[in-house]
């Protein structure tokens, strides 16, 4: 492991290889509390953009061809690419970057991570690792999700704006909007717009944003995401959501340092509570059986 102070000034320079290897510590939750206090004052620049939608939707080529446009249009763009794990190695499983020929022929950073068994769509590490490429400069982060389905909520607090990604086949509107996913919707796009359905399947979720109580409505947007059908659109319909979120992106970026101090507390404390007690073995040894009388012993020895 190369020493971390090297590794920093070589992100301080720019250097992409350091980049990399200081997301790998943060992605270890490796010293943080030294990586952020020498890069955190650069934080607060980059726009985020969480892409999700269910698995087969075209997310990777759609991110492909939006991240071209976005740097056509003068942004520095950079992109996490969240995998499903491998269950023997944990490492990412799909490697979406594979995917996204044109950003990486653009010279785009692509970072693929591993969800690690994380059920909200993300990897736990994904919103500081996002901070890192902040600090580095990176004025637009797109962030793929890993394509799970309802329960792939957390990208909402992750990024300003999220965009889902839909297939004429997805079925009814109606209850797809059920989805808790459906209802985080900032924009719809609508990609392989060129198959059978897809006017109808745009006519009925139309209907049903419509409705909606928020000042804000979605736009629905088709794309042929191979082609680059609609692209323009997309990156349009993003920086006309960034403009009307405005003075509320700093209650966004409030809420997401707010969690992630949150979610360290909590896996710090239960890193200490664990060198001390084995919890299994307190139920397994037969002295215990009632979980919150264990509760309560570690939170008058921890918390008190």
């Amino acid at each position: 492991m190369r020493d971390l102070g090297e590794i920093l000034e070589g992100f301080e320079r720019g250097d992409e290889r350091a980049l990399a290897r200081l997301i790998t510590f943060v992605e270890n939750l490796w010293e943080i509390d030294e990586i952020f206090r020498r890069i955190y004052p650069k934080v607060g620049k980059a726009y985020r953009v969480g892409i999700t939608g269910p698995p087969g939707a075209g997310k990777s080529t759609l991110v492909d061809k939006l991240a071209v446009e976005l740097l056509e249009r003068g942004f520095r763009v950079s992109i996490i690419a969240v995998d499903p794990s491998s269950p023997f190695t944990g490492g990412a499983v799909l490697g979406d970057r594979l995917r996204m020929v044109k950003a990486m022929e653009r010279g785009i950073f692509i970072r693929s991570m591993a969800s690690r068994g994380s059920l909200g769509g993300l990897a736990e590490t994904t919103g500081m690792v996002a901070d890192v490429l902040d600090a580095f400069g990176y004025d637009m982060v797109l962030i793929e999700t890993v394509g799970v389905g309802q329960s792939e909520v957390d990208v909402v607090k992750a990024t300003d704006t999220v965009v889902v990604v839909l297939v004429p086949e997805a079925g009814d509107s109606v209850q797809a909007l059920k989805a808790g996913l459906m209802e985080t919707a900032d924009v719809f796009v609508v990609n392989k717009a060129d198959r059978e359905g897809a006017d109808r399947f745009i006519r009925e979720l139309s209907a049903v944003v419509s409705l909606s109580p928020n000042e804000w409505k979605p736009p629905i947007i088709k794309t042929v995401a191979l082609s680059g059908e609609g692209i323009k659109e997309v990156a349009d319909a993003i920086l006309k959501h960034r403009d009307f979120l405005g003075e509320r992106l700093k209650e966004k970026r409030i809420n997401r340092m707010v969690e992630q101090i949150e979610n360290l507390l909590t896996k710090r404390f239960l890193n200490k509570v664990r060198q001390k007690y084995n919890i299994r073995k307190m139920f397994e040894g037969g002295n215990f059986k009632n979980p919150y009388e264990v509760l309560g012993i570690l939170e008058r020895e921890f918390l008190d």
